[in-house]
């Protein structure tokens, strides 16, 4: 069974991650599926992408079973910076529809997004501090999105929020009861396809070289945090409590 599955409807391309028995949890293999899923989309004459998750939630992150693995660690770590950079690199227009919860690097997927839907109920956050890890990566774009109040709080505190939270700081565009996610997605489908596809792209690219630092060099200096924290004995602690479903024992 593919781990991500990859449909077309018109000109938008939908990405949908498809672990559901892990909470689509990922993966070096799902994340190597995923950008060779938008490398494909952005070759084709697709406009927009939609990514979401198949079964009860969008991404619980990063399938720490693996990362549990110190030969897959760097591995892991590098497709997360790879993916992240290409969701928001794209020339095309990205939307997460979001639902149940974006936890940790699903958290961070979708902030990687132009756009973010999320159903009512979902629970949006980055516990990355529990496990012993440094949100490094997400955090390139958590400072272009939030006040630094806000960002401090979700990261130092590690706490789930809702999506209405969420909504409220920023991380969110539009907060619908479940059964209108799809609805609300396909309305800002449409008004991004009455726009002029050079105009968009010109605008995005804009948006980032208006910043003083570029997302891809943001990225290389958060990925070298992260990796030292993932090398970490608290790292490595606190992934061990996690799957065996305990509190961590911090020294």
């Amino acid at each position: 069974m593919p781990n991500v599955l990859v449909e077309k409807k018109d000109r938008a391309t939908i990405v949908t991650l498809n672990r559901p028995e892990r909470r689509n949890a990922l993966t070096i293999e799902l994340l190597t599926e995923l950008t060779a899923a938008m490398d494909s989309a952005a070759d084709s004459d697709q406009r927009i992408l939609i990514l979401r998750g198949s079964g009860k939630v969008f991404c619980a992150g990063l399938d720490l079973q693996e990362t549990a693995e110190t030969e897959k660690a760097h591995r892991s770590a590098e497709m997360v910076a790879r993916t992240l950079l290409a969701v928001s690199q794209t020339r095309l227009i990205t939307i997460a529809q979001v639902h149940g919860a974006a936890v940790a690097g699903g958290a961070g997927l979708m902030s990687a997004c132009d756009f973010v839907v999320a159903a009512e109920g979902t629970k949006i956050g980055y516990p990355e501090t529990k496990r012993g890890l440094v949100a490094g990566l997400v955090m390139t774009f958590l400072r272009r999105q939030l006040r630094e109040r806000d960002i401090r709080e979700l990261l130092f505190t590690g706490d789930l929020i809702s999506a209405e939270r969420a909504r409220e700081i920023g991380l969110v565009n539009r907060v619908v009861p479940p059964n209108e996610l799809e609805n609300e997605t396909q309305k800002i489908v449409e008004a991004v396809l009455q726009n002029a596809p050079a105009a968009l792209a010109n605008t995005k690219r804009l948006i980032e070289e208006l910043w003083s630092s570029s997302v891809k060099e943001d990225v290389e200096s958060a990925l070298r945090h992260h990796m030292e924290a993932r090398e970490s004995a608290e790292a490595k602690e606190g992934i061990a409590a996690f799957l065996e479903k305990r509190s961590p024992n911090w020294q």
